[in-house]
């Protein structure tokens, strides 16, 4: 998992500390985090570890640190992925067209480190009406004090 500690007061992450290759990912990422952030892959639904997480705190890149997502806008989509309505900052996350699968959707990747995160929908809750479904495995949590 990453070391976010340098970015706890800004939410930003040193991209000077990215690996280079995709050896050095491999590397720093376990299995199921490469997987996902490097290859933009998929959990099965109900599988990961911040699906039922109902603590005050923050989202972190699981690849970089960066600040992705606040506690206070995780909600229940009943989608088996952790969702959320806002991201922390419009500049924490990137959107691209992925016409992958057949389906015309917008994945989400983390803005510093380029690493997937999950797709947004415009089927959320108010006040944004967007539904970020993300990857637990995309992401590190980190408590309130």
């Amino acid at each position: 998992m990453s070391d976010a500690s340098d970015s706890a007061d800004t939410g930003s992450a040193d991209a000077s500390d990215l690996p280079e290759t995709e050896a050095e990912w491999r590397e720093r990422l376990g299995d199921a985090e490469y997987e996902i952030l490097r290859n933009a892959g998929t959990e099965r639904p109900y599988s990961g570890e911040h699906v039922d997480r109902d603590e005050d705190g923050a989202y972190r890149c699981a690849g970089c640190g960066e600040l992705l997502f606040d506690a206070d806008t995780k909600f229940d989509a009943h989608c088996g992925w952790p969702s959320f309505w806002d991201a922390a900052d419009s500049d924490a996350v990137e959107r691209r067209p992925d016409h992958s699968n057949g389906m015309e959707r917008t994945e989400v990747v983390c803005a510093t480190c380029g690493g997937h995160l999950g797709h947004v929908f415009q089927d959320g809750p108010e006040p944004t009406g967007e539904r970020f479904c993300i990857n637990s495995a995309a992401l590190d949590f980190d408590p309130e004090d």
